[in-house]
């Protein structure tokens, strides 16, 4: 599917460098139990300096080793962590989208133990909080997956900004993190829900061999090719498909499929609840109509889309929907004459 990922321009990952280098390597956060611990150990040297009792001496020695290995430990679940992030094919508005974090533990000796990833995104010029997950393990040299549930609600491009890896490890008294640089862009599709499919004969009064991409002869298959995300679920030949271990998609002959044009009207006078409403309407009609195997053309008043089926074509045509805007204001006859 043709859709954007790339990273931000050269000016910007300078200056993204740039921060990394003023950006201190750690950042630090006592937890509620941190707080206490330290309270306690602020209580028990001023006893100890006070009475110069040497038991007092040793626990205060004891709880200072305490905080000291808590630093080491948490420093070494944090260090040599590489993490990629997985994207969908496809985001949708209001849809619960899988999105995978995939956690590389490049040290060869020492586990990573209660790591939890926070991803941020850029909407629209605004920072917003994607998803978390949490890993409780990653063994020397290995790696694990893990993912969330993003839901976008907005449509258009989108910004993946970097990750915040955190543990609390090995005490929960402190809470230690270290930023990593991973921007990346998406482009979330509007929102889509199911439509009716007994929609008018968008072309009435003609007939088969009238209409286009139609005609009155048989239905048989000529050859079969694989599976393509996109594909109506109706065109997989299941007998060969089960012979080869995957989905396989009969190419037919003969009478082809529907063809159905979305027509979108966005004027420039309406409110932006409609102008969404009606994005969203005529995606959830492209995606219906080309997961039953009918051939889908979109008109909208600055572009149009030839009926035309397969994975390209759906991802041409929401790619075109996520990023549409309201139709340009017609020009008066006072504006023409003040240019």
């Amino acid at each position: 599917m043709d859709r954007e990922r790339d990273r931000r321009p050269g000016g910007d990952s300078a200056l993204g460098r740039k921060r990394s280098w003023l950006r201190p390597p750690r950042a630090l956060r006592a937890t509620r139990a941190g707080w206490c611990f330290v309270a306690i150990i602020f209580g028990v040297g001023f006893a100890a300096l006070n009475t110069g009792n040497n038991l007092l001496y040793l626990v205060l020695s004891m709880m200072l080793a305490f905080l000291v290995l808590s630093g080491v430990l948490s420093e070494a679940s944090l260090r040599g962590l590489r993490i990629e992030r997985l994207l969908p094919r496809e985001l949708f508005a209001d849809t619960p989208n899988r999105i995978v974090l995939r956690v590389h533990n490049t040290q060869r000796r020492i586990a990573t133990f209660a790591i939890t990833i926070e991803d941020r995104l850029e909407v629209r010029g605004e920072r917003a909080f994607a998803g978390r997950a949490f890993v409780l393990r990653v063994a020397p040299g290995a790696s694990s997956d893990r993912s969330y549930a993003f839901v976008p609600r907005l449509r258009g491009d989108i910004v993946f900004q970097g990750l915040r890896v955190s543990t609390r490890f090995p005490f929960g008294l402190f809470v230690k993190s270290r930023e990593i640089d991973l921007c990346e862009g998406a482009l979330v599709y509007p929102a889509v829900a199911r439509v009716a499919l007994d929609a008018p004969d968008p072309f009435p009064g003609r007939t088969p061999d009238e209409r286009p991409g139609e005609s009155k002869d048989g239905d048989e298959i000529a050859g079969l090719r694989e599976f393509i995300p996109g594909d109506s679920l109706a065109r997989v030949h299941w007998r060969s498909s089960v012979r080869a271990g995957r989905l396989r998609v009969g190419e037919r002959e003969g009478r082809s499929a529907e063809v159905f044009e979305v027509r979108l009207n966005l004027p420039a006078s309406a409110p932006d609840a409609l102008i969404e409403e009606r994005i969203a309407r005529a995606a959830s009609e492209v995606v219906t109509h080309l997961e039953t195997g009918s051939r889908v053309g979109l008109r909208a008043k600055a572009m149009l889309f030839a009926p035309d089926t397969g994975a390209n074509h759906r991802a041409e045509l929401l790619t075109y929907l996520a990023r549409a805007q309201r139709d340009p204001a017609p020009r008066t006859a006072h504006s023409e004459r003040s240019a």
